[in-house]
């Protein structure tokens, strides 16, 4: 099925049902959402045809329309990051081709920036501020002037989307989406959650990520939810929307769950949660402290994902109830999907889908199932190191407990080699994670010309924390769970967080470049 069908169902069902709430207090039915979609796809089509529009923007009512006009196009939305560099941003829109570009008030800026590079023959302004630049559309004057039907020529194609990967190690890659595959993507989150019409969603993620787009906005679409913007996170104004709407659920990975326990444990007050009814989290490890604390201060219906941007909404997902007898787990293989832990041959290899590990041993995720992009834009040399025959390489090691319960362990790319053994970083972040003066910590290796790499580790310490090298040291000597050859020999001690991706994700080359470099 494709998603633009099965968002049309959604509005012939659900015409009067609120699918969009600012937090400001605008709410936009269905029927609403879908005529102002329509109208933007129909404006677009009138200025650039079937060429690509990108969206710069927070979470606004107008970032959703763009995704809904994309549909109703079949010319893909090009999702750009408010976070992105203006340099990253030209590479961005250049690689999905898009010619056309709406934006915010909070990325105007940037924008305007890259109008004055000619990267776009169209601009379309949503907001309030004054953008005195020739050439520069108002978003309500658009729609204003366009065709309330669709034209009949749309779709003209599948498209759906262009999202991005994180680019923590290098250039984003652009990841093409037609209509099946995001359905897919869809409908397997609806399954996860059981969501359905009854369901009030807070959206404080940003919308342009896979995990945001797939797994959280289109279920919640598809089946007729409510959806709470709120247009970047913050813990105290997402907790009060919470309260104030009575959200069922809420999509926030573990740097976010952590801001959210941290203003509930110190309030005197702290504000009603009652209404959740699951929490979706994931993009790094989850630490069984965390779901603990998350049961005590927000819900105690955790769900625990794993994913990533090519294979659209989700490869795995964690009941709550796993974290019993299997805590840390990302779970078996979502809907729709097909895992296999195989023998990791390095990154100059191919693996062999054959070569399946046993349970506790470790290996290489990849995966295969509809949802799955197919391949990279413009990027072939990419594209060949993770899509083989059919299948996806995650670069991800896990390993499987006699269950067939999944726990990721590390990187590939991040394994360490020291004087001829491999070491996975998070087996070492995991014991220095224990010390109870050690907030977050991130390990990596070094260059060293009599071990090939020395194991390095960059500890953020607790508020008032007086610890030194030695003292780790000492511990990790001491602890049983880590050989003698996983333990660091350089710390580089901080009471600054550890730089983080939005999704959460550690920033380790720009850790290296200030603490070892």
């Amino acid at each position: 099925m494709k998603l633009k069908d099965a968002l049309d169902r959604t509005v012939r069902c659900y015409p009067d049902q609120p699918a969009l709430v600012t937090d400001d207090g605008r709410s936009f039915t269905y029927a609403e959402l879908d005529r102002r979609a329509t109208r933007l796809a129909n404006a677009l089509a009138e200025r650039v045809g079937t060429d690509r529009c990108a969206t710069l923007s927070v979470n606004t009512v107008a970032a959703i329309e763009s995704m809904l006009a994309g549909n109703k196009r079949g010319a893909a939305t090009v999702q750009l990051s408010y976070r992105a560099t203006v340099e990253e941003l030209v590479r961005m829109a250049e690689t999905a081709g898009a010619t056309a570009i709406v934006f915010d008030d909070r990325n105007a800026d940037a924008a305007l920036k890259l109008l004055d590079r000619d990267v776009f023959e169209v601009a379309i302004h949503a907001g309030d501020r004054e953008i005195d630049r020739h050439g520069v559309e108002s978003y309500a004057a658009v729609l204003d002037g366009a065709d309330p039907e669709l034209e009949p020529t749309l779709p003209a194609d599948d498209e759906c989307a262009v999202l991005y990967t994180s680019g923590t190690t290098s250039v984003p890659k652009a990841v093409p989406f037609d209509q099946e595959e995001l359905w897919y993507g869809a409908i397997q989150g609806i399954m996860e959650h059981g969501t359905d019409e009854t369901d009030i969603a807070l959206c404080t993620s940003p919308w342009y990520h896979m995990v945001t787009t797939d797994a959280w906005l289109y279920p919640h679409f598809v089946a007729g939810a409510t959806v709470v913007l709120h247009p970047t996170f913050d813990p105290e104004e997402a907790l009060e929307l919470v309260e104030r709407h009575d959200v069922t659920g809420v999509l926030a990975v573990p740097t976010q769950l952590r801001a959210l326990n941290g203003v509930q444990k110190a309030a005197e007050t702290p504000y009603d949660t009652d209404s959740l009814q699951y929490i979706r989290t994931g993009g790094a490890i989850v630490t069984e402290d965390l779901i603990e604390e998350t049961n005590e201060y927000l819900c105690d219906q955790v769900y625990n994902t794993y994913g990533m941007t090519e294979a659209g909404a989700d490869l795995t997902f964690a009941h709550p109830s796993a974290q019993d007898e299997h805590p840390g787990t990302i779970g078996k293989e979502a809907f729709a999907w097909e895992l296999r832990v195989v023998e990791s041959p390095g990154l100059s290899q191919t693996p062999d889908p054959e070569a399946t590990v046993n349970a506790g041993e470790r290996g290489e995720i990849i995966a295969r199932g509809p949802g799955m992009s197919d391949g990279y834009i413009d990027n072939d040399e990419a594209e060949k190191k993770s899509y083989f025959d059919g299948w996806l390489r995650t670069r991800d090691i896990a390993e499987t407990d006699d269950d067939g319960f999944l726990y990721i362990v590390d990187r590939v790319d991040n394994m360490i080699v020291s004087g001829g053994e491999n070491i996975y970083p998070a087996s070492v972040e995991r014991v220095l994670g224990t010390h109870p003066d050690v907030a977050e910590t991130c390990v990596f290796g070094c260059d060293d010309e009599e071990w090939g790499q020395v194991v390095t580790a960059v500890v953020v310490t607790e508020p008032g924390a007086e610890l030194t090298d030695d003292d780790l040291d000492d511990y990790c000597r001491q602890h049983d769970g880590l050989a003698e050859f996983k333990r660091p020999r350089v710390y580089a001690l901080t009471d600054e967080p550890l730089p983080r991706s939005d999704t959460g994700t550690v920033l380790r080359e720009q850790l290296v470049e200030t603490h070892v470099s």
